[in-house]
């Protein structure tokens, strides 16, 4: 195999990426990456420099990739290492740059090693894992970081040494419900009553919700969308990466993925959530309102997507990370992963070590929280 390291996609066709990652998933496709760097929502100035991994056969034909990111800062990760760079910086040893293999601002669990169908897969991604780890160290790097890894990848970068690190998310799973009131009977009668009430608290409001797809919606829509995406990160933390015109582009080149959830009352839109959807699951992603109203936010970003997976016949929605308040409306403690190469053979050791706290810690906090399952016992046995 050639192998090569790309500081652009669109030195990729896209033809050639999307045959090794596929369009089921909507975060490995090459128009989403490619509209994060035309429209500068990657680069120098947030610290996330492209260096996608290439593996090619003998023909020229592309057999395996990595989204791989050169990074000076751990913004945008959501695997949070704050900890392993303040103790480098203890000892006077430099934690960035680093690298990370990774979709930028995207918690969402998937490939990271992109392979074609076929014999070649296993090769391509042993020859991809090597690659990065030499160029790695060949850029002297302190680390490199591979985030939200799914379970094929997880299992290949352990068995080539890397450490696992366990985190957490909260996911709902649809059981082949027929409708909301199918899935809310496997509740307690309290927990059932209480998302009832939410949502009837919507209802009451005045308040319609609408479902568009990015290549149905009109230029306003899609600017009052970017809006709340842009207020919610100035309101409460962090840049608003992602510009309008990254979101123009990918509502008519991946259009179908993009889903957005608009509340109105009467004429006027006052919140919205913005997700992408793959073959089998709906991913949430940002949400802003201009309006507060009792319930609303989880009206929109929580029991409207359930409703979309019900309706749509996807088996998974992921919400996005963190928020221990999303159990109680049925989204049940998952574990995540990710794999990390530590060059530095000291500090390898030590995180090393205090992976093994970490992870055992983590175990029982996710059978802690799977102990507040909103659900008979019956219906989680």
């Amino acid at each position: 195999m050639k192998l090569s390291i790309a500081d652009s996609i669109a030195t990729v066709s896209t033809d050639q990426w999307n045959a090794v990652a596929g369009t089921g998933n909507p975060f490995l496709r090459h128009e989403f990456l490619a509209a994060l760097e035309r429209n500068d929502c990657v680069g120098e100035h947030y610290g996330w420099l492209p260096r996608h991994l290439l593996a090619r056969d003998d023909t020229g034909q592309l057999v395996g990739a990595v989204p791989l990111y050169l990074k000076d800062n751990s913004y945008g990760e959501f695997v949070f290492d704050n900890a392993w760079a303040d103790a480098y910086q203890r000892a006077g040893l430099a934690y960035f740059p680093k690298a990370v293999a990774a979709i930028p601002y995207t918690p969402a669990t998937g490939p990271r090693i992109l392979t074609a169908p076929g014999d070649q897969g296993d090769a391509a991604a042993a020859q991809l894992i090597q690659l990065a780890q030499e160029w790695a160290t060949s850029e002297n790097l302190s680390s490199l970081h591979w985030l939200f890894t799914d379970s094929t990848d997880t299992q290949r970068l352990e068995q080539a040494g890397l450490l696992l690190r366990l985190g957490c998310q909260f996911h709902w799973r649809n059981a082949g419900y027929r409708d909301f009131d199918d899935y809310l009977s496997g509740f307690s009668s309290r927990k059932r009553k209480k998302v009832r009430r939410e949502r009837r608290y919507v209802r009451e409001a005045g308040i319609a919700i609408s479902v568009v797809h990015g290549h149905q919606a009109t230029a306003a829509e899609l600017e009052v969308m970017y809006g709340f995406y842009h207020s919610t990160f100035e309101k409460k933390w962090g840049y608003p990466t992602l510009s309008l015109g990254f979101f123009r582009e990918i509502a008519t080149s991946m259009g179908e993925q993009l889903v957005f959830i608009i509340a109105r009352k009467g004429q006027r839109v006052v919140a919205g959530a913005i997700c992408l959807r793959g073959d089998d699951a709906l991913y949430g992603r940002h949400w802003g309102c201009c309006e507060e109203y009792h319930s609303l936010h989880f009206e929109v970003c929580y029991y409207q997507g359930i409703d979309y997976c019900i309706e749509h016949g996807l088996s998974l929605f992921e919400p996005g990370a963190q928020g221990e308040h999303k159990i109680s409306r049925g989204f049940l403690p998952t574990p995540t992963w990710s794999a990390h190469w530590i060059q530095h053979d000291g500090f390898r050791d030590i995180i090393a070590r205090h992976l093994v706290q970490e992870t055992r810690t983590m175990r029982d906090y996710i059978d802690e929280l799977s102990g507040r399952s909103p659900f008979r016992r019956s219906e989680v046995a």
